[in-house]
């Protein structure tokens, strides 16, 4: 009897084994719901940028890194975004969208990080509602999306 109580099928399951014991179709469902929040990520700001190219353009060419590559960036930035969120929709190439996401905001994240840094100077290119956030707010969310991005490629590889 006592051997019964004992056995491991009657203790209790740590908590954090259940929280990371997500069945396949959990963790579709997870990484569903991280893709569709990059996918809306990335269209809002793409058009936002494109929406008010002339202060994109503008806010890049003040950028001291990047002022010789402005229009090239102010182009390739909104094309990449879209690119991406399409990579996203699919999910024969959803991982490589979640790679190339978390790539993309690691180096968002770095260039804000050195701009803070190294530059007298820090002119905000984002979209939309994202150029009202502190800068300390904003390497907050880059951060969160990072999070998530490396949650989404480690669950859609099944390592997790």
């Amino acid at each position: 009897m006592k051997k019964e109580l004992l056995s491991s099928r009657q203790l209790p399951k740590p908590v954090l084994y259940n929280l990371l014991s997500f069945t396949w179709l959990k963790k579709q469902i997870v990484v569903e719901v991280i893709s569709s929040l990059l996918i809306i990520l990335f269209i809002y700001t793409a058009l936002s940028k494109l929406s008010n190219y002339n202060n994109f353009i503008a806010q890049l060419s003040k950028s001291p890194f990047i002022t010789s590559y402005a229009n090239s960036i102010a182009w390739s930035i909104p094309a990449v975004e879209i690119v991406l969120s399409l990579l996203l929709v699919f999910n024969k190439t959803r991982l490589l969208g979640l790679y190339a996401s978390f790539f993309l905001m690691s180096l968002f994240t770095a260039y804000l990080v050195i701009m803070l840094n190294f530059s007298y100077y820090i002119p905000c290119s984002c979209g939309g509602v994202l150029q009202y956030l502190t800068w300390n707010e904003h390497i907050v969310f880059n951060s969160f999306f990072i999070v998530i991005a490396g949650t989404g490629v480690l669950l859609k590889e099944n390592t997790f």
